[in-house]
């Protein structure tokens, strides 16, 4: 089954600015995370291609690539591996013209990469926080030690690939000698014979283990950044290195707080009279309490900016964004007769301005009816 074009995955034009494919891949990682669709199983499957999508998208070398070759970009080929294209063009003379020269196959081969997904709360992107997560990985037999054979006993060279683990097939052709090389059949390519496997890995070397990774996230991450734990992936082959883990992060949707960006937007009620008079408010942040002064006249819909009340700039401390308090103001449904009359009364003390101020209205949307 052939990949979707990226953008179409993220719903965005081939333009998009970095903040709007940032934006649409938020919200389908929130949309599509398997933990809040347990019932749905075709929400993986979009999770993991939005976040694929995003990996090449939010990269401006990546994205350009993808621009100019599409999904047929050779950079974006190979697996977990962590090593990108893992063989390549040497493969292939390798295939047709014998090489010579290339032992990478026979030497140490560095692990795969692993991806785990994470969600944290919308305060913990902002501050930070530790967890503990497992993830499921391959790992050196305990009881063997990688080398797949039961202890005490004998493991001796293929006779058949003479423990180089591939196999020649010489062709002579017009063009000259061409040289395919196959894995050895005998040994799976490992090189090896062993006479008795170990009863723990049934002579892979290597078993299946969950292993619980300790996590330190900085303040300031948000959905898709990804952390990197050095030697967390999968075991090396032949002595290799392991691979990394990479930690991407979705951060679940606060009740009260709305962000973007390293800024934080919020909406609180005020009273006719509040807005009205002016009024000292205390405004929710994330750190807690404000005091926010409103001003006399204030109009409903007056965003005002607390500087430095935003999430932490991510990896630059003691920077901040800011928070916007959106005021609305609240106009009362049940009155009683004496409320009533003191607003009847304010009518008429206001009424000639009132009056004034509505044929000014009246006058300027006549004029932008009919154009005068």
């Amino acid at each position: 089954m052939s990949k979707r074009d990226y953008y179409e995955v993220l719903g965005v034009q081939k333009g998009a600015s970095a903040d709007e494919i940032k934006k649409a891949y938020r919200k389908l990682a929130r949309q599509y995370h398997p933990d809040v669709n347990k019932d749905d199983p075709s929400a993986e499957g979009k999770f993991k291609e939005a976040a694929e999508a995003y990996e090449v998208l939010s990269d401006d070398q990546k994205r350009a690539n993808y621009d100019r070759f599409g999904h047929a970009d050779p950079n974006q080929f190979g697996g977990g591996g962590g090593g990108g294209f893992e063989g390549g063009f040497g493969d292939i003379f390798d295939m047709f013209f014998g090489g010579g020269g290339r032992q990478a196959r026979n030497g140490p081969q560095r692990g795969n990469d692993l991806q785990y997904q994470l969600q944290i709360e919308f305060k913990e992107a902002a501050f930070g926080a530790e967890k503990t997560i497992e993830i499921p990985r391959w790992e050196e037999c305990d009881t063997c030690h990688g080398t797949g054979a039961k202890p005490g006993t004998n493991v001796s060279s293929c006779g058949t690939c003479r423990g180089t683990g591939q196999q020649e097939n010489v062709v002579n052709t017009p063009l000259g000698r061409m040289v395919n090389r196959t894995t050895c059949r005998t040994c799976g390519g490992s090189g090896k014979k062993i006479e008795q496997k170990c009863g723990s890995c049934h002579g892979e070397g290597k078993v299946r283990k969950r292993r619980k990774i300790e996590l330190r996230i900085p303040p300031g991450v948000d959905t898709g950044n990804r952390l990197r734990v050095n030697g967390a992936g999968e075991m090396g082959a032949k002595g290799g290195p392991p691979g990394d883990l990479y930690v991407v992060f979705v951060v679940r949707d606060h009740e009260f707080f709305e962000r973007e960006g390293e800024d934080v937007y919020c909406e609180v009620p005020l009273t006719f009279v509040q807005a009205a008079l002016g009024d000292e408010i205390e405004v929710p942040t994330i750190d807690g309490k404000a005091k926010l002064r409103i001003p006399e006249g204030t109009q409903s819909g007056t965003v005002f900016r607390l500087r430095g009340q935003g999430i932490p700039v991510l990896n630059r401390a003691g920077q901040r964004g800011d928070q916007h308090v959106r005021v609305t103001v609240v106009t009362p449904t049940k009155l009683n007769d004496r409320q009533r009359d003191l607003l009847r009364e304010l009518a008429d003390l206001m009424g000639e301005e009132t009056h004034e101020q509505q044929k000014s209205l009246f006058e300027r949307l006549k004029s932008a009816f009919l154009g005068d």
